[in-house]
């Protein structure tokens, strides 16, 4: 595992190099799904070196990756990557971006890393054994109540992105000190690590979304769940993360 780490560090560290190599400069805009899910040359060029990087160095592993889907593998070993979470926030110049990977050993998550070059801040987890932002250990806040607490959450892109969350968000704000909306899921994910949010909800996400920051936030002393309490799946609707004290509080709000 901790070669495993090492791989997954050196590798992040490397895309977010590709990635600022094009912030700022001309870039090649696309759209996915709808016009406000973008795609550039950055985040292609991000996933191509992650793939080859990821692969070469773990033969036999699966990779699932936002630009090029799955690849099969033999070792029962899967990276799970976000070459650039914060696409939007990427082409505006916004610092919240990130390179996200997930390392999934026989279907358990095993390794979490998240690293937003623009800030040189790298978030990192292994199973059992807690997280780190920049090698000093994480610890999810101490708020106990939802009105002391500063949330965050995210809207899917596209037509009824909006209108699915905008009840939660209005409910959640007027209960709450603030709810923030960053644009970058796995960031989202690890500022509640931090201790920076308390709490954070969002619809719609994809396994390359959580799969590294869900790990870090529960190695930090969080809980992450589905919108029900259960422990949170890939295939969830929504992702619940928080401290743990304030979790029921949210979940009894969202809908």
């Amino acid at each position: 595992m901790n070669d495993a780490l090492d791989v997954t560090v050196e590798a992040a560290r490397a895309a977010g190099k590709v990635l600022l190599g094009y912030l700022g400069g001309p870039l090649d805009l696309g759209h996915k799904s709808t016009r406000a899910d973008l795609v550039t040359q950055a985040d292609r060029a991000s996933e191509e070196l992650l793939r080859a990087r990821l692969l070469g160095a773990r033969p036999g592993s699966a990779f699932y990756g936002e630009e090029t889907g799955a690849t099969a593998g033999t070792s029962g070993e899967r990276w799970i990557v976000d070459p650039l979470d914060g696409t939007t926030n990427f082409v505006h110049a916004f610092p919240f971006f990130c390179v996200s990977i997930g390392y999934e050993r026989d279907g358990v998550m095993e390794i979490g890393v998240v690293y937003n070059p623009a800030l040189d801040e790298l978030y990192s987890a292994r199973r059992g054994c807690g997280a780190t932002r920049n090698g000093e250990a994480l610890h999810v806040s101490k708020t106990t109540a939802l009105s002391e607490a500063l949330l965050c959450t995210g809207f899917m892109p596209g037509p009824g992105g909006l209108g699915r969350n905008l009840e939660n968000f209005v409910q959640l704000s007027d209960r709450s000190h603030a709810v923030r909306r960053v644009g970058a899921a796995a960031l989202d994910l690890c500022y509640v690590a931090l201790g920076a949010f308390d709490g954070f909800w969002e619809y719609g996400l994809h396994p390359w979304d959580v799969a590294a920051g869900s790990l870090i936030v529960s190695e930090a002393g969080g809980r992450v769940t589905n919108g029900e309490g259960s422990p949170f799946t890939f295939d969830a609707p929504v992702i619940v993360a928080s401290n743990g004290a304030i979790h029921d509080e949210i979940l009894a709000l969202i809908v």
